[in-house]
């Protein structure tokens, strides 16, 4: 019996936001539950490079674009449902990897309200809903949870602890394995196909190329030391690149792919005076990013 109350108490305090609370049932509901703004207070720089990375619009899709709203429309998909009041948490698979916090915290009730703001293309609403410090920094800093538990409610996870947070929610930080390794990055940053679906997916392969075409050959280094280089001892939370950013996105890719261009040039004599100018090319394209460009 004392075992049972011990191991309750546990289980209790392992479990992740909301898992006994009120589940979202709104985009307001479910943004304020995530919102990560008092944040800004302590850690101004780090907040700033967040707001203009693509984690701060994880629904808008390069330049704007509401990419998921062929899910809420009758027949454009195989998730879409009948009527957008119909929706639920399951016609969304992306939001595995672009709102991961509706599948541990909103209800199909939420799923409805998020049709129906796609079917009206409610940019301001939607754009409430972001991958916030909140979701890296508890809701997806711990994988191996039938080993460490789940995150506790009242705790950020970084790459080391601290005692005393001063914040009115998380009073403290724990060490996270997984905060400064490839494979937090690789839980949205996939394999490929996901095939827990009822329809698979096929999405991003990035971590699986990073692991197959660059681990693989010698490649030695994490996303984080490529994509979150520290700026004045901190990493970078912009999460490079972005991609909206198109003179800083140019200048990226011209630093990690190279084209070299051979060609030769000569008259083949298809006749007795008959000259055609014709041309070889051999190009040869190489490129020194850790994985396959371009990928998501």
């Amino acid at each position: 019996m004392k075992f049972l109350k011990s191991f309750l108490v546990v289980f209790l305090i392992m479990l992740p936001i909301s898992a006994f609370g009120e589940k979202a049932k709104t985009i307001e509901e479910l943004a304020a539950m995530y919102d990560s703004s008092s944040c800004k207070e302590c850690h101004a720089e780090i907040y700033a490079q967040w707001e203009q990375s693509h984690h701060a619009r994880s629904l808008m899709g390069v330049l704007g674009g509401l990419f998921m709203t062929p899910l809420a429309m009758k027949d454009k998909t195989p998730f879409s449902p009948d009527d957008p009041s119909k929706a639920t948490l399951d016609t969304f698979p992306c939001f595995k990897c672009h709102l991961p916090q509706a599948v541990v915290s909103a209800d199909d009730s939420f799923a409805v309200d998020f049709a129906n703001a796609l079917i009206a293309q409610d940019k301001e609403r939607l754009g409430q809903l972001r991958i916030t410090c909140i979701v890296c920094h508890n809701t997806k800093a711990i994988i191996h949870k039938r080993s460490e538990g789940y995150p506790e409610a009242n705790v950020l996870y970084g790459s080391k602890e601290v005692a005393a947070h001063e914040d009115a929610r998380f009073k403290k930080i724990k060490k996270s394995s997984i905060m400064d390794h490839a494979i937090m990055c690789g839980q949205c940053h996939g394999m490929g196909p996901n095939l827990e679906f009822e329809n698979p997916v096929q999405c991003a392969t990035l971590y699986g190329s990073y692991m197959h075409n660059y681990l693989s050959k010698g490649g030695q280094k994490s996303c984080q030391e490529c994509h979150m280089q520290k700026v004045d001892g901190f990493a970078d939370h912009l999460i490079a690149p972005n991609w909206n950013d198109l003179d800083a996105t140019k200048k990226l890719l011209q630093e990690a792919i190279s084209l070299d261009i051979d060609t030769v040039g000569y008259d083949w004599l298809l006749k007795s005076k008959d000259h055609k100018p014709m041309v070889v090319v051999n190009t040869r394209i190489n490129q020194n990013a850790g994985h396959r460009i371009p990928d998501g």
